[in-house]
């Protein structure tokens, strides 16, 4: 192992200093192991791999239910106006020799036995005392049963075991669940889960499984017979994968709707349902009979945040024939679960389409990137870095990344498979894995380490799996593209035997499959515990839950009680809270978190949450990013949004402007579009903050509050500090500054805003308030055909400086520069 580790350390050393990580895992000769590396890094960069400086990390433990029970406050019901009925039959306590007697009464290993019986362990037990002695001690008036043996006792005509019933009856009153254990692991036992679906247990069902490497047409062979259903459903991983399922089936003429957590799309003009569906897979329909379905990727089902979504489809989908796309790993456990729902499994195998290499010669160096080359990493700052370096060289790249719009990846992957655009290498992580058709001739991984999600949800960084780097490596070499030859290689040479050693190994099966609990669980949780929060009911179920380890494993629930604890204060009904904290958003960005709050805290109002607040919230209209932290930022807005829309189908009287919400979105994909263009000039504005050591990363990116720049569209200005004298001049003069910066983008934005306006006036929907050109229409000062001319006028001065070569990359970007640097 020393000798691995010395063979390895150069490319460890650089993972880590690359990604700012202390951990770093070894899966060396099949033997994991992992190392946490405590500041061993030497004045010269090398890493002393000795056994004083690493260590074993710990797995930690589940905690004990014990540990996430809370006992309901004690509060003293003293009333003094009534008659003391214990003290006048027995007379009255003395303090002292009742604090002795349930001293007497702790110690007491009988009680402690019997205390464990009845589902108080040590801890419980030790906090049910304490909230004991504090009623019996606080108390003034003792319930007239409990004074009396109390009494007795101190009298020598009872035993201290006789106060027992007493201290569990108020046990119970602390902790419910000890009245409901029997209940809450009934509602917990999750070992039948096919039992859940009695729509799919009433039909019989045949499972054709399509095993194969990529780019072998396993799901080209499903599609087929998809397309010639007279019913069917597609359920997969990606919102891009839906959509192109969708696109295909119209275009073959099978009218087909398109259903994502965000969107709603029909075939039919008047949104009359078709009879096939591709949608992802969270949006599966365990009701509605299919004829065929189809499940891509399910290997997926092994994924310990959604692999409960592939286990739901498998198990629920009311179909006849349901066809499996994926990874032959996952053989044996689809066999294994359909023994339980009695269904029949047929595998057909398939194999590659394309000749695929994996090269003996690493790349080495930037100038000797070619055309066709897709270079893989596994973080943003990798991503810039590499951008970087192959703009240095004059070499044209597009950029992939995950936390991308889906339409800017699509745009960045056309422009990298256009045969007649200049673009013809592509950076981008693992989000090319699935969902993108790419003309790829090489891929070339950057690096072979990945941060990873580990089963206690601990975040870590990996080697990347057999799985992963044939699920990458295989995206080159396409079947019916110019590149149908493909090769695998790496940038750096000391990576490259590691490669050669993650392919050799066989995939590791999938033994099981993962499960969540639902919101009609939780609601039952709750009717037992209606003190718990959400967060804790979460966690109490995961606890009790009963399943079959042998097939089923419970989904991390991290993401989910992070978003649970961060609206607990905020009033809304339980399922409500729930539907919200399924909501997908990435928890590290804290803009998004932040509108996440507010959204729930409108909510909880009663208050729709329309266009115009919205608007009001995330600052728009937006201009093109000018830095990486201004990328990031449209980035976080365009998951705003797309949480809007998520919430928008499932409360629609709360969100109603989800159209358009939309068309405001896709004004933002072209400016995040723009952004990704210009990255590497975006690199460059920021020099200065990454030279300072602050690292613009997803992991670390810490999003600050920024004034948007005051540019307002169709001649509007904010009223706050504007005299209405010098409208017309502020009005000439913000047009002059709008004519002389990007001009395509601008007018776009400007017809969406006007657009949705306009729409929400027709429908009473108050907006702009605050805006000067409504207060002067209302005023009756200019109307709104004064203000179309200005808009006319705005347009021919817009194409008027087009014409005159001012452009993004000519005079109007001076312009624009210099009038930003005179308002600095």
């Amino acid at each position: 192992m020393a000798s691995n580790l010395w063979r390895n350390g150069a490319h460890i050393k650089e993972a880590i200093t690359r990604s700012n990580s202390l951990l770093c895992y070894l899966q060396l000769n099949k033997k994991p192991t992992l190392f946490a590396f405590g500041g061993c890094m030497n004045g010269n960069g090398n890493i002393p791999l000795n056994v004083s400086h690493c260590r074993c990390k710990s797995s930690g433990r589940d905690k004990g239910l014990s540990s996430l029970i809370h006992p309901l406050p004690f509060k003293p019901a003293n009333t003094p106006d009534d008659i003391n009925i214990g003290a006048e039959l027995t007379g009255s306590l003395k303090k002292d020799d009742l604090l002795k007697l349930l001293n007497q009464f702790y110690r007491r290993p009988e009680i402690k036995k019997v205390a464990t019986d009845g589902g108080l362990d040590n801890r419980l037990f030790h906090q049910a005392y304490i909230s004991f002695r504090k009623f019996c001690v606080e108390t003034d008036q003792l319930p007239v049963d409990l004074h009396v043996i109390i009494s007795d006792i101190l009298q020598g005509a009872g035993h201290v075991d006789d106060l027992f019933p007493f201290f569990m009856r108020h046990a119970r009153e602390i902790f419910p669940h000890l009245e409901c254990m029997d209940d809450l692991k009934k509602i917990s036992d999750l070992r039948l889960p096919a039992n859940w679906y009695p729509e799919a247990r009433a039909i019989q069902r045949k499972i054709i499984f399509h095993s194969g490497p990529t780019n072998s047409g396993k799901t080209y062979h499903a599609l087929q017979r998809f397309l010639t259903s007279k019913s069917g459903i597609y359920c997969g991983p990606l919102k891009l994968l839906a959509s192109e399922v969708f696109h295909k089936s119209n275009d073959a003429g099978t009218p087909c709707d398109l259903v994502t957590g965000e969107e709603r799309r029909y075939a039919d003009p008047e949104n009359e349902p078709s009879a096939h569906v591709a949608c992802t897979v969270e949006m599966t329909s365990v009701v509605n009979p299919y004829e065929v379905a189809i499940i891509d990727e399910i290997q997926m089902i092994k994924d310990q945040q959604r692999g409960w979504a592939w286990t739901r489809a498998l198990l629920g989908l009311c179909a006849e024939e349901i066809h499996i796309c994926g990874e032959s790993s996952a053989i044996d456990l689809v066999k294994e679960l359909m023994l339980v729902t009695g269904d029949e499994v047929e595998v057909r195998r398939y194999k590659r389409l394309t000749k695929l290499t994996y090269l003996n010669e690493a790349v080495g160096n930037f100038d000797r990137i070619r055309p066709g080359d897709c270079i893989v990493c596994f973080s943003k700052n990798d991503i810039y870095h590499v951008s970087r370096e192959l703009e240095k060289r004059g070499k044209e790249c597009a950029v992939i990344y995950g936390g991308l719009p889906p339409g800017t990846k699509l745009a960045q992957a056309q422009k990298f498979n256009d045969p007649v655009n200049s673009c013809k290498i592509m950076v981008a992580t693992d989000a090319i894995g699935m969902g993108l058709n790419l003309c790829i001739k090489r891929i070339v991984f950057y690096s072979l380490i990945k941060p990873t999600l580990t089963e206690t949800g601990e975040k870590e960084m990996n080697v990347i799996s057999t799985s992963q780097a044939l699920q990458i490596g295989g995206r080159a070499g396409r079947y019916g593209t110019s590149f149908e030859t493909g090769e695998v290689t790496t940038f750096r040479r000391e990576d490259l035997g590691l490669l050669k050693e993650i392919i050799s190994q066989e995939i590791e099966l999938i033994e099981q499959g993962g499960l969540h609990p639902t919101a009609e669980q939780i609601e039952l949780f709750a009717y037992h515990l209606p003190n718990a929060t959400l967060s804790n009911l979460i966690d109490i179920f995961v606890t009790l839950s009963q399943l079959d380890s042998d097939k089923y494993f419970m989904c991390n629930t991290d993401d989910f009680k992070f978003l649970a604890d961060m609206i607990e204060h905020v009033q809304l009904p339980l399922r409500v809270r729930y539907v919200f904290c399924c909501a997908p958003i990435p928890k590290k960005q804290p803009f998004v978190c932040t509108l996440f709050l507010k959204f729930a805290r409108q909510f909880s109002r009663g208050e729709a949450l329309t266009l115009d607040w919205l608007c009001r919230q995330i600052g728009w209209p937006f201009t093109p990013p000018v830095t990486l932290a201004d990328l990031v930022h449209l980035e976080g807005v365009f998951d705003v949004m797309d949480l809007y829309l998520w919430l928008s189908y499932r409360f629609p009287d709360m969100f109603p402007d989800n159209q358009l919400v939309r068309d405001m979105q896709k004004e933002l994909d072209l400016i995040i579009q723009r952004g990704v263009i210009n990255i590497t000039r975006l690199l460059k504005a920021s020099e200065s903050v990454i030279s300072s050591g602050t690292r613009v990363d997803e992991d670390d990116f810490e999003m600050k509050s920024r004034s948007q720049r005051i540019h307002t569209r169709e001649g509007e200005l904010l009223a706050d500090d504007t005299d209405d004298l010098g409208w017309k001049d502020n009005v000439s003069s913000h047009l002059k500054n709008v004519s002389s910066g990007n001009s395509a983008f601008e007018s776009r934005l400007t017809s969406a805003f006007v657009q949705a306006k306009s729409n929400a006036q027709n429908r009473d929907i108050k907006l702009g308030q605050g805006r000067l050109t409504t207060q002067l229409i209302k005023q009756g000062i200019i109307t709104p055909e004064i203000l179309n001319k200005l808009q006319e006028e705005w347009s021919k001065a817009e194409k008027n400086d087009s014409d005159d070569g001012g452009s993004s990359n000519g005079a109007g970007l001076k312009r624009k520069r210099s009038k930003r640097k005179a308002r600095r």
